[in-house]
């Protein structure tokens, strides 16, 4: 056979180390979560500086005029803020279970849509943002979390109807998250938002829908409060 005939050989697959390092990801962050005290306020401490620095270097690529830059900053501060701020409160003032149970959440979304998507794939909802996101991945991943929901609720407070609508509705933001940070990085010029976890890229590679589910999520605790719902 010669060089014209040779086979091209396929780009060898990160699965391996994605899984790994998602493993490894997932015992730090629960074993932090379940410890408490000085060692989860530790680790919340370092994920939010990660992921306000790769904020900043992916804003620093997107635009260079001062003025959007600071205001894109006070908008990371805000946004980011907020949802490490909302996964303190959860884990001093609410039951574990919840959130762990956001975490697992955006895990469950992550994971249908990943399997649906290549199983079915069909129409992307915005290639120009995301090649990879089909609209059969989105559904994967509503149906996923709004199944982990309910088995969570019913395994704590017994099933309600709102538990895999609520899952149903945090897929949609747990992947439009996952859209906006896409976007970022697509302005940017970048593929990652950093090299900080083999197989993942940065931070905020990996908690772009948490950070989008914990934001949404603090809202409507706040909206519920001030509307006198229990």
């Amino acid at each position: 056979m010669n060089e014209a005939q040779a086979p091209i050989p396929k780009p060898r697959s990160d699965l391996g180390i994605r899984t790994l390092s998602g493993v490894v990801m997932m015992l730090v962050a629960a074993g932090a979560i379940w410890i408490g005290g000085p060692v989860f306020a530790i680790f919340i401490a370092l994920i939010t500086v990660g992921l306000l620095f790769e904020w900043t270097k992916l804003v620093l690529e997107l635009t260079p005029n001062p003025v959007a830059r600071f205001f894109w900053i006070l908008g990371g501060l805000a946004y980011v803020g907020l949802a490490t701020a909302f996964l303190v409160f959860l884990r001093e003032f609410a039951e574990i279970y919840i959130l762990l149970g956001l975490i697992g959440l955006v895990i469950s979304t992550d994971t249908g849509a990943y399997f649906a998507g290549r199983t079915f794939g069909g129409p992307k909802i915005a290639p120009a943002i995301s090649p990879s996101k089909t609209w059969s991945g989105l559904l994967g991943g509503m149906t996923a979390s709004a199944l982990f929901l309910s088995i969570l609720g019913h395994n704590t407070e017994g099933f309600a109807l709102w538990q895999p609508l609520t899952g149903a509705g945090l897929a949609v933001v747990a992947q439009a998250g996952d859209f906006f940070e896409s976007w970022m990085k697509r302005r940017a010029g970048v593929k990652d938002s950093g090299n900080l976890i083999p197989g993942h890229g940065g931070l905020l590679d990996r908690a772009d829908g948490l950070v989008a589910v914990l934001c949404m999520t603090a809202l409507l605790v706040v909206i519920l409060q001030m509307t006198g719902q229990p």
